[in-house]
């Protein structure tokens, strides 16, 4: 009898561990039922902007935080791309490794995008900040950047004003030129001139999302030569922007660098309480994501882009520096009703924001 029950323990163990390994194969497992993959470029997702947003909306989604990501190699995980050569190996291996959704960030991924998954039609994915990709089982995140934009533009115009600033020039720094970084630039600049019609506005394309250093060499050439503002739409670039407005800051100029995506403020700190980073214009990449998670939770995922715009929550500005006078505010959230309600017209492409009166001709921005 003793024989016979250790011979059905050492079956029963058998079994076990083959279907331990079995389940192992299947990929991660979650309480959620749901398992997602977020592939960054070579920021990563401590860039403190886009894909750092990508990655609370996960977060948020499993119920973790920043510093105890409880669930991160079960049920979800991140990945970087040192290059783009990197793209297409990370999209296959997630696709291999079964997870139920695989985010990407930005418009550089469209095309391995467009190759990995119509060779994967049943894999779902998530591409955030594209519209225009027509392959396979993907959720395409769109934002209204240009609605955003303009607030900001129109918090730095009011506070250039506010402070009594004498003819105040305007600087926009992008990452790399196309028509979704158009954008930032077009409603930046069309909220400027909604305050200060005849403002003087420069811009300067990094040509890389990785390259602070560009950044705040052409911040530090424009903030001495009389710029006051300076938005950056450029990823890690931009925090080169950031780095310079801090230093000047310290030193008693009165300069200031505009965030994206993330509210920035905390980066644009230089001592306990003050920060270099007026406002930021933020990008909820984070509902996107826990848009897209819900959708495969609940069985209601689509090939399908869904427009984030300011009506929507998807996009906005940060009200947190003290140094936005309640005046500012106030006027912020009146034009903010007024874009929500349809009363003001944001112009989303260079092409119709150079119709309107006064603005600029000769701006680097592009379309295509």
């Amino acid at each position: 009898m003793k024989k016979l029950l250790f011979v059905c323990l050492i079956i029963v163990s058998i079994v076990s561990i083959s279907c331990v390994r079995k389940s192992a194969d299947l990929g991660p497992v979650t309480d959620m039922g749901v398992t997602v993959r977020l592939l960054t470029d070579a920021t990563g997702v401590d860039d403190k902007s886009f894909n750092a947003a990508a990655w609370r909306g996960i977060l948020e989604f499993y119920g973790d935080s920043w510093a105890n990501p409880r669930q991160r190699g079960k049920a979800y995980d991140w990945i970087t791309a040192q290059d783009q050569s990197m793209y297409i190996p990370n999209l296959r291996q997630a696709t291999d490794e079964g997870y139920d959704l695989i985010i990407v960030n930005g418009f550089t991924w469209d095309e391995s995008l467009t190759v990995v998954s119509n060779d994967n039609p049943n894999q779902k994915y998530l591409i955030v900040d594209v519209d225009w990709v027509e392959a396979g089982e993907i959720m395409q995140a769109a934002y209204a950047e240009h609605e955003g934009s303009y607030l900001v533009g129109v918090a730095a115009a009011l506070k250039a004003l506010e402070d009594g600033i004498a003819k105040p020039r305007f600087g926009f720094i992008g990452g790399m030129a196309g028509a979704v970084i158009t954008k930032f630039e077009v409603g930046y600049v069309q909220g400027i001139l909604s305050i200060i019609p005849d403002a003087d506005i420069v811009d300067y394309y990094v040509g890389d999302w990785g390259q602070p250093a560009l950044a705040k060499a052409q911040a530090m050439n424009w903030y001495d030569s009389g710029v006051y503002a300076i938005f950056s739409a450029a990823g890690n670039s931009g925090n080169g922007t950031i780095a310079q407005a801090k230093e000047y800051r310290m030193a008693g100029r009165n300069v200031w660098a505009i965030g994206v995506d993330s509210d920035q403020f905390e980066e644009g700190l230089y001592n306990a309480k003050d920060s270099a980073v007026l406002t930021s214009m933020l990008k909820r990449v984070e509902n996107s994501v826990i848009y897209a998670l819900n959708a495969v939770k609940n069985n209601t995922f689509n090939s399908e882009i869904v427009v984030f715009d300011l009506k929507a929550e998807g996009v906005g500005y940060s009200d947190v520096n003290p140094a936005l006078s309640q005046n500012i505010v106030d006027r912020l959230e009146l034009i903010k009703a007024q874009i929500a309600s349809g009363n003001i017209t944001v112009a989303a492409t260079l092409a119709d924001a150079m119709r309107l009166p006064r603005f600029p001709q000769n701006l680097r921005a592009i379309d295509d």
